[in-house]
């Protein structure tokens, strides 16, 4: 079965491996590891791996396999005989020395494990090291919380207020929305339309699923400012007028968040669609049409927000907030 097929021009291309071993041949390799070229056993079965995934899916699980396969080569560990006693060395290095959190070090041991059932699926190795690797416990709430109403408030009076049209274009797609960065970011003019006499928004999500967002008027006046006239390319700009990416949109947030005199520990755009999610929340919409707004394929993700949002509720702060404004 040839793995590098016509489908490979649309995947990142190693050039290192054509420099690092001498080859004169220009045909793709699908992992940008750095990894000797000539270990075909290894490419083969990571190619087959990611054969299966494409979008944004296909680069999260390349960025965590990559990590996986790098642990193995500094350490002189070759992937295909690997033991389970070593991914549970990793396991404990992603914990102890990096300090992953539960939830990262969960989905990376869940790619390593894919990987290894391909590798028993495809017959490259005759049983998986990883089925019984111990994985952390995951909490059921999410650990983001979103901004509260007065915060959120000034941030779009800050972004409102800015003088880069495309910072209030921004916070409306990720906070009034719901999008991902990805989703934010990746939009461009053409994606623009209307149906039913409704502005809409044609977003690409996980998965490569594309749904049709109907846009709500301070949303649809934030995009046609940020757009400026123009019939193609992105929505959302740099300053230099190349593509928003999720980097460059964390920076503009915590500058946002500065001048709206929001102090967060962390700012990062996720914060706004947990924001969206525990607002629905709190104005009593069912959990079920939360989870269709903001396109949860699965409703356990939509309950973690709402755990994480209770759990705040009884914070010790908040009981006192609701004591003194009783007047008992």
């Amino acid at each position: 079965m040839p793995l590098l097929g016509r489908r490979s021009c649309r995947w990142r291309v190693a050039a290192w491996s054509v420099a690092a071993s001498g080859m004169t041949s220009l045909e793709p390799v699908l992992f940008p590891v750095l990894i000797d070229a000539a270990t075909d056993p290894l490419v083969k079965a990571v190619a087959a791996y990611l054969a299966r995934y494409r979008g944004q899916t296909l680069v999260h699980t390349e960025s965590d396999l990559r990590a996986f396969l790098v642990w193995c080569r500094e350490r002189g560990v070759e992937p295909l005989k690997a033991q389970r006693a070593q991914i549970e060395l990793y396991v404990r290095w992603m914990q102890e020395v990096r300090h992953f959190q539960p939830s990262t070090v969960s989905r990376r041991v869940s790619v390593v494990v894919g990987f290894y059932r391909t590798c028993v699926i495809d017959q490259v190795l005759p049983q998986s090291p990883a089925d019984y690797v111990r994985r952390p416990n995951v909490p059921p709430e999410s650990p983001t919380l979103g901004l509260s109403h007065l915060q959120f408030e000034a941030l779009l009076s800050a972004a409102r207020t800015s003088t880069n049209t495309n910072d209030f274009a921004l916070v409306t797609m990720l906070g009034l929305l719901g999008l991902r960065i990805f989703e934010a970011c990746g939009a461009n003019i053409t994606d623009l339309g209307e149906e039913h006499g409704h502005r809409v928004l044609k977003v690409r999500g996980k998965g490569g699923k594309v749904v049709l967002t109907p846009l709500p008027p301070a949303v649809q006046r934030a995009i046609e400012r940020a757009v400026g006239g123009r019939a193609d390319g992105p929505v959302l700009r740099t300053i230099r007028g190349t593509r928003m990416d999720r980097h460059a949109a964390t920076r503009r947030l915590k500058q946002l968040a500065v001048q709206a005199g929001v102090r967060l520990p962390r700012m990062h755009p996720h914060m706004l669609r947990h924001t969206f999610v525990t607002t629905m929340l709190d104005a009593g919409v069912d959990l079920r049409d939360v989870q269709i707004a903001a396109r949860h394929a699965d409703p356990r993700t939509t309950m973690r927000y709402d755990r994480a949002r209770k759990n705040l509720d009884r914070h010790p702060n908040y009981i006192l907030a609701a004591y003194m404004a009783s007047g008992t």
